[in-house]
């Protein structure tokens, strides 16, 4: 027998569909998950694919998620949007809150949306993305668990607080970036333990604040930031944009409230767009795109270079077409989850 599974990007959508619907989650919330699961898959971005399925489901059984929450919109400014995800999951209150966001935006020139009371456990490009996709420049923040040390410390009090950005492009796929402040994802060295591989070096130290280049010793110490300072100072903007600014949990306060040890993080995620035509004094969106293609130009001249998420973008060309590989254990443990729920 094969130790993986070929799937189509349909059988992987309809395989998270089915198990988050069998544990309880409603359908909205569970077609939300499932597309972005499946938007990961079919990027090959494997560590927020069908991997995060238990998170999920461990959130629904050990940390309170509301698995048929209904996310409420409230405008609290001319340019400011929230959604309270009702302690559901973050990609309906992403889908619920993307409109409202994208209009404010074109109506006032620059909006933000602040998104609180949720569990979030998936990447922040795909509402990027979306969002980009419609002409528009886009950030996002948001924290986790605490599992980074701040520079020059051991022990665990930053998420890996990823921030993302997505710029548009006239007649192509949006240039995005979604990276963590720590030196990777948390599902990078999970996926690392899962395939019994090592960690490279400078990625964590462990609990006794050695470098380590074991997972299971990484997961039990502390995550490091990229770059020292610098990634540990992004890593305190992320907590404060995502955290105090719009009212809900600073990474440490999600890993008090994380009481099970399930590691799927309650907070929020705090989103800018802006509408670039009202940059500038004469509107002309096309001339400000044009510019920025120069510089891509510029970039892909030098060999080795480059742009952010062509690699995805190189892989949903090949998935579409010929499906994804997905480890048989996962799809096992994911199958179970469908024919035996918690």
């Amino acid at each position: 027998m094969s130790d993986t599974v070929r799937m189509t990007l349909d059988e992987v959508h309809r395989l998270a569909f089915d198990a988050c619907r069998a544990n309880g989650c409603s359908e909205a919330q569970a077609r939300a998950i499932a597309d972005t699961l499946t938007s990961a898959e079919r990027d090959e971005a494997k560590s927020h694919g069908l991997f995060r399925v238990p998170f999920y489901v461990k959130a629904i059984a050990g940390s309170g998620a509301v698995p048929d929450a209904e996310p409420r919109v409230a405008g609290l400014a001319p340019g400011i949007v929230r959604v309270d995800g009702g302690m559901g999951f973050a990609p309906l209150a992403l889908q619920v809150g993307a409109e409202p966001l994208a209009e404010r935006a074109r109506s006032q020139g620059i909006a933000a949306l602040c998104l609180t009371n949720m569990f979030h456990v998936s990447a922040l490009w795909p509402e990027v993305e979306r969002l980009a996709a419609q002409g528009l420049v886009v950030f996002a923040f948001t924290g986790a668990i605490s599992y980074v040390a701040p520079a020059g410390g051991s022990q665990p009090l930053y998420g890996t607080n990823p921030m993302a950005f997505g710029w548009p492009r006239a007649g192509k796929a949006p240039l995005v970036f979604d990276q963590a402040s720590s030196a990777s994802a948390r599902g990078e060295i999970q996926l690392h333990l899962r395939a019994g591989k090592r960690l490279p070096e400078g990625w964590a130290v462990g609990p006794d604040g050695q470098p380590t280049t074991d997972p299971e010793t990484a997961l039990a110490g502390a995550q490091l930031p990229f770059g020292g300072h610098k990634g540990a100072a992004i890593a305190l903007m992320v907590e404060l944009l995502a955290g105090a600014l719009i009212g809900d949990l600073f990474s440490y306060e999600a890993a008090e409230a994380d009481t099970n040890g399930v590691g799927a993080p309650q907070g929020g995620e705090f989103m800018i767009a802006i509408d670039p035509a009202r940059c500038v004094p004469d509107g002309n969106r096309e001339a400000q795109l044009a510019h920025a293609e120069r510089l891509f130009a510029k970039i892909l001249e030098q060999d080795g270079t480059r742009l952010p998420a062509q690699r995805r973008y190189d892989a949903r060309a090949r998935t579409e077409a010929e499906g994804v590989s997905v480890p048989r254990s996962l799809y096992d443990e994911v199958r179970a989850l469908v024919d035996a729920p918690r």
